[in-house]
């Protein structure tokens, strides 16, 4: 199995969470990868469909992991290709989220300048999935104590989901190590 992890804005391969998946598929068979994603949600995409495209069959292949951003990507992926999707505190509504964004800032991992454009919110806007085809497909870890996503709406955008509802936590979902096993037994079994 190939793994895709999709990072959040601002966020990079060296977020804890890519890190611990990381680890966890190192001593597995299975290929993870896990790209510096660009800011251009085109992008991003257009370097993801790269990586599914280059190996297997999607659908039977690849499985993907998105957190924040990254799950509302890994969203649009999953409905291209047909594969698996994990989502981490998903992000369901980017363009609204990200509206105030527009303007420089820098990675949370290093101090890597980037900008954030008007245009890329038109970009989110094209890869909006207004409802998910297969549920069965999809398994939402969510935090109620997201204090920068509403978990109701990632509840909501993705009814009928496998789902792990956890009390409290926060965005980057901190005590995240309890979780990975239930991860990596989706990605790889389903």
């Amino acid at each position: 199995m190939n793994i895709l992890y999709l990072h959040g804005f601002r966020s990079s391969p060296q977020s804890m969470k890519a890190r611990l998946m990381a680890a966890h598929f190192a001593a597995t068979s299975h290929r993870f990868v896990c790209p510096q994603l660009p800011a251009s949600p085109a992008a991003a995409m257009a370097l993801a469909c790269e990586f599914i495209e280059d190996r297997g069959d999607a659908a039977r292949d690849w499985a993907l992991i998105g957190s924040s951003l990254g799950g509302y990507y890994a969203t649009w992926l999953a409905e291209r290709y047909g594969c698996r999707a994990a989502l981490l505190n998903p992000a369901v509504l980017p363009a609204d989220d990200l509206a105030g964004y527009v303007g420089e800032h820098t990675m949370y991992h290093s101090s890597e300048p980037f900008e954030w454009r008007a245009e890329h919110l038109q970009e989110l806007l094209d890869l909006r999935i207004e409802r998910i085809t297969q549920p069965e497909r999809y398994f939402l870890l969510a935090a109620t104590g997201d204090e920068v996503l509403d978990w109701r709406q990632m509840r909501d955008h993705y009814a009928g989901a496998r789902q792990h509802i956890i009390e409290g936590s926060d965005h980057a979902i901190s005590e995240f190590a309890r979780y990975a096993n239930e991860l990596v037994l989706f990605c790889v079994d389903g």
